[in-house]
């Protein structure tokens, strides 16, 4: 009994801590559906809706707006997936929107500037051995995860 409201106690002072941790294990998992299958299961990608609706109890104090204008980050890499035919991938801006919602504005974009100066470093390279060509792709989710668990080791936010 003693251990339960012990970690009753914690949850309060922590929550927000933990709402993170769930979420990036929530973001490995696609991540790793990403690179198996190219492919996101589109009823767990919508799952993680519940992370910005959960996000007000998780004691995450940011203004509406800020949330509002990370999911419309979301929203126009939505249209670029649509004027791209899908080179970049809807469930990546799907997942973009879910990520935006929860972190706000400022913050989705420097997980997205992170992401996509990894997938840069990680296509040269690719490039350079000779692996790629111009037409190849790749999963991006992965890119995504680590630039949002960087950010949250680093206590970006």
């Amino acid at each position: 009994m003693f251990g339960l409201e012990k970690a009753a106690e914690l949850f309060p002072e922590n929550s927000w801590m933990i709402c993170r941790i769930f979420f990036a294990g929530y973001l490995c998992v696609l991540a790793v559906m990403d690179i198996k299958w190219k492919k996101l299961n589109v009823l767990f990608l919508l799952f993680g809706a519940v992370f910005p609706l959960t996000g007000a109890f998780c004691g995450r104090e940011i203004p509406m707006s800020a949330l509002a204008a990370g999911g419309a980050v979301g929203i126009i890499f939505l249209f670029v997936s649509r004027m791209t035919r899908e080179s970049f991938g809807y469930g990546d801006s799907i997942l973009i929107t879910v990520m935006g919602s929860l972190l706000g504005f400022w913050d989705i974009l420097s997980v997205l500037m992170a992401a996509f100066f990894m997938a840069a470093v990680f296509s040269a390279f690719m490039l350079l051995k000779r692996r790629f060509d111009r037409k190849s792709s790749f999963a991006f989710v992965p890119f995504l995860t680590a630039a949002y668990i960087g950010g949250m080791i680093l206590g970006a936010y």
